[in-house]
């Protein structure tokens, strides 16, 4: 049995997209996966669109194998339930498989799961969870993580590429294909959060780090270490660090890597310039390299992208 743990106020795509995901994986598979969503009050549970879903009671998870805690609005009155705490505890060590979506790692957090673990949540809540839970191994720039039986998962939709790494790991990767295909998703989204981060719209950088992007993208032949992005910005590397992931939602290194991708692919797009001259100019030095870099973000080399450019 699945179990999607919602709460007063959650987020109704957080339960819905992989309730969604799950049922296509057991229709495909031939096996159909019983889906139950489960609250601490049991019945209508309202979400913070207005739209509620019919819950379960805690008692009735015998047969539990997943357990998906969503996040939304309501989301902090949920991690500081003792009863829900203990209900996520007991299923742990029970061997049950616990995931989260978004803002949901704080009601794992808060129940003790994710200490010394990988794990992620949206970027906007990096800095508030990196205070909160020092000893968690956050990674703010990934779509979801798995330490063991615990996944983590990014914002809202990030919860359905999460249920298509469990569906691929319980059914296969042809199945979770499948799945994918029908609602016409991606089976990976490549790249990861900063790629959506408010901060990080690369062409208009904001924030008090876009002094030093717009420096950076005027620098990006040059070695741009943390130690060199902290001396431009007046900080210590270590302060800098921590300040930029906190404020960003993502590492110096991955931003910096962004710059050089996006103006890589303009250069790429929009000239007949050698791969090699676009590698050296960017920063990337080795077109091996600014290859993967493009696989990573885009799913496709930069030679695919040129292609498909002259042909528009």
């Amino acid at each position: 049995m699945i179990g999607i743990l919602v709460f007063p106020e959650f987020q109704l795509l957080d339960a819905a997209g992989p309730i969604s995901a799950f049922e296509i994986a057991g229709r495909i598979s031939g096996a159909p996966a019983t889906i139950r969503v489960l609250a601490e009050t049991p019945g209508e549970v309202r979400s913070s669109s207005g739209v509620a879903l019919m819950a379960r009671s805690l008692r009735s998870t015998a047969a539990l194998r997943t357990l998906l805690v969503v996040g939304g609005a309501g989301v902090r009155t949920a991690a500081a339930s003792r009863r829900l705490q203990g209900f996520i505890r007991a299923a742990a060590r029970r061997g049950v498989r616990i995931a989260s979506v978004c803002s949901g790692a704080y009601v794992l957090a808060e129940a003790g799961l994710l200490d010394g673990r990988r794990a992620t949540t949206h970027w906007r809540h990096t800095a508030h969870f990196c205070a909160t839970y020092p000893e968690v191994r956050l990674e703010p720039d990934q779509i979801y993580t798995r330490d063991g039986e615990t996944w983590t998962s990014a914002g809202i939709s990030a919860g359905i590429d999460l249920a298509l790494a469990m569906i691929a790991e319980d059914n296969g990767e042809a199945v979770a294909q499948a799945t994918a295909q029908q609602p016409v998703l991606y089976q990976r989204r490549s790249g990861g959060q900063s790629q959506f981060s408010a901060l990080l719209e690369l062409k208009t950088p904001s924030g008090r780090f876009a002094p030093l992007l717009a420096w950076a993208r005027e620098h990006l032949p040059q070695p741009l270490t943390v130690e060199r992005l902290a001396e431009q910005a007046g900080m210590s590397a270590r302060h800098f660090s921590r300040a930029f992931i906190a404020e960003t939602g993502t590492t110096p290194a991955k931003a910096v890597e962004r710059l050089r991708i996006e103006v890589a692919r303009e250069r790429v797009q929009s000239s007949s310039e050698a791969i090699e001259g676009v590698a050296r100019a960017t920063g990337f030095g080795d077109p091996e390299r600014m290859r993967r870099a493009f696989i990573r973000s885009f799913g496709q080399p930069p030679q695919a992208l040129r292609r498909a450019a002259r042909i528009n």
